[in-house]
């Protein structure tokens, strides 16, 4: 049984980025944890927490609850970018 923290991390309301977790953790398993083979995965990981992060200390600043958008919202803002 996964502890609550692994299931936070598992849910698509809480973690943006489960998908760019995935992909990481599928290509070191890969590669044998070559890291070298997986930079550009890491990059959208990084990327992919960055952005929500900008988002999440706006929404704060905001007093915007909640604070992450849940996953069905924070797909509307991203095809909203194009």
């Amino acid at each position: 049984r996964m502890s609550r923290h692994a299931q936070q991390l598992r849910d698509h309301d809480i973690n943006p980025c489960v998908a760019e977790t995935d992909a990481s953790r599928k290509c070191m398993d890969d590669n044998n944890y070559n890291k070298d083979m997986c930079t550009a995965y890491f990059l959208k990981y990084k990327s992919c927490r960055k952005f929500w992060h900008d988002i999440m200390m706006q929404r704060r600043r905001n007093g915007v609850k909640p604070e992450m958008p849940s996953a069905e919202e924070r797909k509307k803002m991203l095809e909203s970018m194009g």
